[in-house]
């Protein structure tokens, strides 16, 4: 059977679409077949889908054709009866075309007398498709009740658009599950009363009538809008906890901003075709199957039935037929899940933010992580999204990484879901030793019993912080004998940058392209990465960036002998684990002894046995003037950040009794961090954690070089020790340029020639949104493979900072073989599945 459908656009945005759809739908064909006159006369509907062949879930097949109505539901209303009769020329025209069936959606429904009219005068069987959008709201609240654990007899809700024939249905199949209802109404006392009689006398107990929704802010949460005429709910008044099943068209929910996270809109009355349903439109592996209009998913079921016959016509929908259009559209495998607004699937989480509102209870602790993993789950999510940042809760959504960990021990992580991961990120670095290695742990719970003083840095000579000093300065190379402490890697390098400036007569500073040195607005300022700069600029005036590596480069800037300090990381970790040529830095160390400039050295994350030697530097055998170390120090169980200097700088620039508090730090120093500290690098002498890195690290590189070499997409595996990485090249390059040109190519008409005749501006941003595509799709590519990697082997990486198809590799140096090996197989699983387009 073949159905027609007439739709209508239900804002202004909408209208315009259809009238782009139109202009080009008239273009095309006359680019294809010549200019006609009759091509370009006024049309009374806009074609916009042909449904060539639409199967079922349960194998039943149907045709059909969609057209717009160029009308908004204000346009028509101002002339209801004009339009009543160009529905039925629509109407008559789709029959004209074969349709058996057709479905009048939103206000083409409304002008007829709710299809009745049309129905008594058209020469075929109409439906407004009000039951399955009935059936659908009336699903989505009882599913809301469900999700947010709410009984029907417990729930009042408030029904706007009463005795319409949606919210008269609606309201019908609600009080039979017991639900208290307010109905809200237009017209006066009397009218109400006669309203009320709409429904069976037993329930009208029930039931409240109301003329006002200002009776329902402040006591209901749950509402279903089904009115006809538009912008009657102000989200900002609603209960929190409250949601809202709207299904009117134009909407009855204001689009007035808010950004209240403790309510739920919900787009209700649509359905959603199941995997096993095809409509016919599937191309480029997509096909619109979401979030369907209830009107035009029953007319398309009627249809799959071979059903010519006005189903849904007039006020009253008889329950038992929205029952029995709802359990038809199962079979043939659409359902009214999920539930979406504006686009955006509304998932269980999104019902878990509400349940506070609705069931109070103790706030939950992380000891509930042992009986109560799964709500502690839920609130920690929701906690990160509403308070912390939502856009990175949305993207660990997005990529199959919402995990919440509850126990970390060596390698590995387990998350409240109770799954084991073995960890290759290590907190970017910060956990050499592992997580809640045993000796550091053990350190600190003695000093936590012993009762040791932490705070008391400016009052005393801090006890463990001092030993800390000493064992740091006879640790590092070139004495560096003077140390300061701070509790992060940036608030390290802001020291180191002070430092030097004030030891200093001259006012420039240099770093590296493409270098990291974290995000504090010093730090930023000799970051080489214009994606974490360009938002805070203007940063630190004097601060100039050189190639990494290039030591010509800083030899020609030090001659114009203005330079007070060079800082440059011994490998660019967050830049794609970059190497320097062989040299380079025993090369800085002359140049900067050359011209006076003092060297601070980023060892923060290549330091304390990261990459096989205590210190990278280490391997050049040289040493800078100033060393920052930060993440790994404590073992990754407290913050901690240090700064080393050799005397002669420190002295010049707080050596006397003016200056030697010009840098300082409340928690810096304290004495529980640096209790921390001592224990993991008693940890990483007595495990041998620098050889271990050594050796396994050579053992991973190895294997991922062996994989480099069979798949096209690995382009190189670098590094040194346990700081490795992968670089991925998916390459998409003019992938979509050719798409469009095959696409244009095989489609009737002109569209390269009307794409030429499109503005130079126009183009250009085409162009550039076409490349901006590739690329996301190429970092997406890499993201893909670190969510198989964790979801199918239990292996955690993640991209570094500056190069979303850079792979970081930097287990804690604790890595066994036998981990190592259990990665190299995981790794290489991804490789294979993902190698579609291997050489």
């Amino acid at each position: 059977m073949k159905f027609g459908f007439i739709a209508h656009p239900t804002s202004t945005g909408l209208l315009h679409q259809v009238k782009l759809v139109d202009m080009l739908d008239r273009t095309l064909e006359e680019q294809a077949w010549g200019y006609q006159a009759e091509r370009w006369q006024q049309r009374n509907l806009v074609p916009f889908i042909d449904f060539g062949r639409i199967v079922s879930a349960c194998g039943a097949e149907c045709s059909g054709t969609l057209q717009f109505m160029p009308l908004t539901a204000e346009q028509m209303l101002r002339q209801p009866r004009a339009i009543a009769e160009r529905v039925l020329q629509g109407v008559t025209a789709l029959k004209a075309e074969g349709a058996e069936l057709v479905g009048l959606g939103g206000f083409t429904a409304i002008v007829g007398n709710r299809g009745v009219a049309t129905m008594e005068q058209a020469e075929v069987a109409v439906t407004t498709g009000n039951s399955l959008t009935t059936f659908a709201a009336y699903a989505n609240l009882m599913d809301s009740l469900r999700l947010l654990r709410i009984s029907a007899q417990a729930a009042e809700v408030a029904v706007l658009g009463y005795p319409g024939s949606i919210a008269l249905a609606v309201a019908r199949l609600l009080v039979e599950q017991g639900c208290r209802l307010r109905l809200v109404h237009r017209g006066n006392v009397q009218q109400a009363q006669a309203h009320l009689e709409y429904l069976p006398s037993q329930y009208h107990a029930q039931v409240s009538l109301h003329d006002n929704l200002e009776d329902c802010y402040a006591q209901v949460r749950f509402y279903v809008a089904a009115t006809s005429s538009g912008n009657l709910i102000d989200p900002r008044r609603l209960l929190p906890g409250s949601v809202v099943l709207d299904a009117a068209l134009p909407k009855d929910v204001m689009d007035v901003p808010h950004q209240r996270r403790d309510i739920l809109l919900v787009d209700a009355g649509l359905v959603s075709a199941s995997p096993a349903v095809h409509l016919g439109l599937r191309s480029l592996g997509l096909e619109p199957k979401r979030s369907l209009n209830g009107c035009l998913a029953e007319t398309m079921i009627l249809a799959l039935e071979g059903r010519a016959e006005p189903f849904s016509l007039g006020r009253e929908l008889p329950v038992n037929k929205v029952l029995e259009i709802g359990h038809i559209a199962e079979r043939h495998g659409f359902s009214p899940s999920p539930m979406t607004h504006d686009g955006e699937v509304l998932t269980g989480e999104a019902f878990d933010r509400l349940h506070r509102h609705h069931h109070p209870r103790r706030a939950l602790r992380a000891s509930d992580a042992s009986h109560e993993p799964l709500a502690l789950r839920s609130e920690v999510l929701n906690s990160f999204a509403e308070h912390i940042n939502p856009v990175l809760r949305e993207f660990y959504r997005f990529n199959h990484i919402e995990r919440v960990f509850s126990h970390g021990q060596g390698c590995w992580l387990t998350d409240l879901n109770g799954q084991r991961f073995l960890d290759f990120v290590a907190g970017y670095g910060c956990l050499n030793t592992g997580h809640n290695h045993p000796a550091i742990s053990k350190a600190l719970q003695g000093y936590l019993q012993a009762q040791f003083p932490t705070f008391i840095q400016y009052l005393s000579a801090p006890l463990h912080a001092s030993l800390l000093a000493q064992r740091l300065a006879a640790l590092a190379p070139g004495g560096l004998n003077r140390v300061f402490f701070s509790n992060s890697g940036a608030e390290a390098v802001e020291a180191a940058l002070k430092l030097a400036l004030a030891a200093s007569d001259k006012r420039s500073v240099l770093y590296c392209d493409n270098g990291y040195h974290g995000k504090t607005l010093g730090a930023l300022s000799v970051t080489g990465r214009a994606k974490h700069r360009t938002p805070f600029e203007p940063l630190l005036p004097r601060c100039e960036s050189l190639p990494f590596g290039d030591l010509h480069a800083l030899r020609t800037r030090l001659e114009q002998g203005d330079v007070a300090a060079f800082i440059v990381e011994p490998i660019q970790g967050e830049g794609g684990v970059i190497l320097p040529p062989p040299g380079y830095l025993a090369g800085v160390r002359a140049l900067c002894d050359e011209f006076d400039c003092l060297w601070i050295l980023d060892e923060i994350q290549t330091g304390l046995g990261r990459t096989g030697k205590l210190f990278a530097c280490e391997w050049d055998d040289t040493a800078p003037d100033i060393m920052v170390l930060s993440k790994s120090l404590s073992g990754g169980l407290v913050p901690i950040g240090a700064t080393l200097s050799r005397d002669a700088v420190w002295q010049r620039a707080y050596g006397d009794i003016d200056s030697f508090a010009l840098h300082t730090s409340t928690f810096g120093g304290g004495n529980f961090a640096a209790a921390a500290a001592l224990a993991a690098l008693d940890v990483l002498e007595q495990d041998s954690l620098c050889a271990n890195a050594a050796e396994v690290g050579a053992h991973l590189q190895d294997g991922l070089q062996r994989l480099v070499e069979r798949y096209p997409f690995l382009v190189a595996v670098r590094g040194r020790g346990l700081m490795l990485a992968i670089e991925f090249r998916q390459d998409m390059s003019g992938g979509v340029q050719a798409l469009v040109k095959e696409l244009a190519g095989r489609i009737p008409g002109q569209a390269m020639a009307t794409y030429r005749m499109l503005s130079g501006a126009v183009r250009a941003h085409l162009e550039t949104a076409a490349q901006a595509l590739e690329q996301s799709l190429e970092d997406m590519f890499v993201v893909r493979f670190m969510t198989k990697l964790s979801e199918e082997h239990g292996v955690l990486t993640f991209v570094t900072a500056n190069n979303n198809r850079v792979m970081r590799i930097q287990p804690p140096l604790v890595l066994t073989w036998e981990d190592a090996e259990r990665f190299l197989s995981a790794f290489a699983s991804v490789c294979e599945d993902l190698a579609t387009f291997q050489s």
